[in-house]
C-alpha cells in the first residue's frame, strides 16, 4: 500500500508522488516567540515530527523547514513590558522552546529559520509583487497585497470571502485600498524595532515571513506545507496568493493541517485561562506521556485534553514497560527473528496505518492486543514469539517516540514520582514487608494480611514469589 495524504487544498485522500523522486520538501509554520511554548504548539510539533520521521522511514530524503516568527507585534509589547530588547526577548524564548521540544523527543528540523534573518529576501519578495502590480505601497510606508488582482484567492480555505473576512475586518488603514488586502510590509511606529527599505522603516508582515522562507531554502513549489488548521485562513491562503502571484506556479501540492486543542472540552485561550505550558507538563510527566496524551486521536482531529488524561497514559505506559521488562527478563539469550510471523505482522499494520494518511492513532490503539497476547506468549513460555513482537513494537513505534526507553529504568522512575506524590518512604514499605515476613514465620496471617491490606489502601500491592516478595503500585 502506498502512502495516501489528505489533501486539504483538495479536500481528499490523495496518492503521494513527491516533485523529485525519493526527496521531499516539507515546510511547517512554527511558533511565534512571544511566550512560553503550550501544548498546542508541542502537538502540533509532534504531528510533523512524526510526519517528517516517517517520510524517512519509508526513505525519502526530507528537507524540512520549521520557522519561527521572532518579530511581531506581541513580540515588541512583551518585550517593551519586560524592558528588555525585542531581539533578546525572542532569542530567550526560542531557546527556551527548543530546550523543552528536544526533552519531548522532537527532532530539530532539517533547517530552523528565523524571520530577522530572511529580511533582505522579503523585501526582494514585496518588491517584485510590486512590480508585477499585486501590490502597492503607499505614503505611510505601509505595502499591501491586493487580493483582488489573485483570482484563485479563497482555493484553499473553500469558504465565501466575504465570510471569512467577518473575523479579521478591522477600519481600513490609511493608504489601503480595500479592506480585503492584507500587509506585506508596515512602516514603524514609535521606538519599534526596524530595518531600512524602499519604504521607509519598517518591518514585514506575518504572511510574507513563511512564503519568503519556504521559497528561499525549498524552491518554488513544495511537497508538503503544514500547520495549524487555525493558520488555514488567512495565513496560508494569504501564502498561497502572494506566493502564485509571484510565480506563476503551485505553491506546495499538498496541505496538511493538523486540529486544535481543547481542554475540557473547550477552546484553550488566554480569555479562558485554561492555557497548559508545555514546560509545567515536562515538570510533571515523563516525555512519552505527553506524548501518548497528544497522539491519542488522529491528527486532523481537535484534540480535548481531559482531567485526569495524563495520569491515565502514565497508567498505561507504566502497564507497557511492566510487559516489556518481563520480556527482557525471560529473553536475555535469545535474538530476535525479524522474519517470523509475528515480527513481519506488527510491521505490516504498522505501516499500512501510517500509509493511510500518517494514523498514529490506530497504530497505537494495536498496543494494548499486542500487549495481551505478549503476556499471553509469556505465560505459555514462548519467549522467542514474545521477544519477536517486542523488537517489531520498539522498531516501528520509535517513529512515534514512544516504547523506545530502558523498561527498568521507567518503571523505577514511575514508581520513585509515586511515592513523592504520595508521601510515602521506600524504607517505610520495606519495614513493613520485613514485619509481614516475620509473621508468617511466626504463623501470624491474620496480622500479616493487615499489613498487607494498609499497603493495598496505599494503591501499593505485594507479589510473594519462590525469589521472593516484591512491592509494586496499582
Amino acid at each position: 500500500m502506498s502512502l495516501r495524504i489528505y489533501n486539504v487544498l483538495n479536500r481528499k485522500k490523495e496518492e503521494f508522488e513527491p516533485i523529485e523522486s525519493g526527496k521531499v520538501r516539507m515546510y511547517a509554520c512554527g511558533i511565534t516567540a512571544s511566550g512560553e511554548a503550550h501544548v498546542g504548539h508541542a502537538y502540533q510539533a509532534i504531528v510533523f515530527d512524526i510526519i517528517r520521521k516517517y517520510l524517512e522511514y519509508l526513505g525519502y530524503k526530507v528537507t524540512y523547514v520549521r520557522n519561527y516568527t521572532d518579530i511581531d507585534d506581541k513580540i515588541i509589547l512583551k518585550a517593551r513590558e519586560l524592558g528588555v530588547n525585542p531581539t533578546k526577548y525572542a532569542n530567550d524564548i526560542m531557546k527556551s522552546i527548543d530546550q523543552d521540544l528536544a526533552i519531548i523527543g522532537v527532532d530539530r528540523p532539517s533547517i530552523q529559520s528565523k524571520a530577522t534573518e530572511c529580511i533582505e529576501d522579503m523585501i526582494e519578495f514585496i518588491q517584485k509583487l510590486i512590480e508585477k502590480g499585486y501590490a502597492y505601497s503607499t505614503k505611510e510606508g505601509n505595502v499591501f497585497f491586493e487580493v483582488s488582482k489573485f483570482k484563485d484567492y479563497g482555493k484553499l480555505s473553500h469558504q465565501d470571502l466575504d465570510e471569512q473576512l467577518i473575523a479579521v475586518r478591522k477600519e481600513l488603514e490609511p493608504g489601503k485600498q480595500n479592506e480585503k488586502d492584507f500587509a506585506l510590509w508596515k512602516n514603524a511606529k514609535n521606538d519599534e524595532i526596524w530595518w531600512d527599505s524602499p519604504w521607509g522603516k519598517g518591518r514585514p508582515g506575518w504572511h510574507i515571513e513563511c512564503s519568503t522562507m519556504s521559497m528561499k531554502y525549498l524552491g518554488e513549489t513544495i511537497d508538503i506545507h503544514g500547520g495549524g488548521r487555525d493558520l488555514v485562513f488567512p495565513h496560508h491562503e494569504n501564502e498561497i496568493a502572494q506566493s502564485e502571484a509571484l510565480t506563476g506556479k503551485q505553491f506546495s501540492n499538498y496541505w496538511i493541517h493538523n486540529g486544535l486543542i481543547k481542554v475540557n472540552g473547550q477552546k484553550m485561550s488566554k480569555s479562558l485561562g485554561n492555557g497548559i505550558l508545555l514546560k509545567d507538563l515536562i515538570n510533571k510527566y515523563n516525555f512519552e506521556v505527553i506524548r501518548l496524551a497528544l497522539e491519542n486521536n488522529n491528527y486532523r482531529s481537535d484534540l480535548n485534553i481531559y482531567d485526569g488524561m495524563f495520569e491515565e497514559k502514565e497508567k498505561q505506559l507504566y502497564s507497557i514497560y511492566r510487559t516489556l521488562s518481563l520480556v527482557e527478563n525471560n529473553t536475555s539469550n535469545l535474538i530476535a527473528d525479524e522474519k517470523s510471523n509475528e515480527y513481519i505482522d506488527i510491521i505490516r499494520k504498522f505501516e499500512e496505518d501510517m500509509n493511510d494518511d500518517f494514523n498514529y492513532s490506530l497504530a497505537i490503539s494495536r498496543i494494548f492486543e499486542y500487549m495481551n497476547d505478549i503476556n499471553r506468549l509469556l505465560s505459555e513460555k514462548k519467549y522467542q514469539e514474545a521477544l519477536n513482537k517486542k523488537t517489531a513494537i520498539k522498531t516501528v513505534y520509535k517513529l512515534l517516540g514512544l516504547f523506545n526507553q530502558k523498561p527498568d529504568i521507567f518503571i523505577n522512575a514511575i514508581k520513585n514520582k509515586f511515592l513523592k506524590d504520595n508521601n510515602i518512604d521506600e524504607e517505610y514499605i520495606d519495614s513493613l514487608l520485613i514485619k509481614r515476613q516475620e509473621l508468617k514465620i511466626a504463623k501470624k496471617y491474620e496480622e500479616a494480611d493487615k499489613i498487607r491490606d494498609l499497603l493495598l489502601e496505599k494503591n501499593i500491592i505485594i507479589s510473594d514469589t519462590r525469589e521472593g516478595t516484591f512491592w509494586d503500585i496499582k
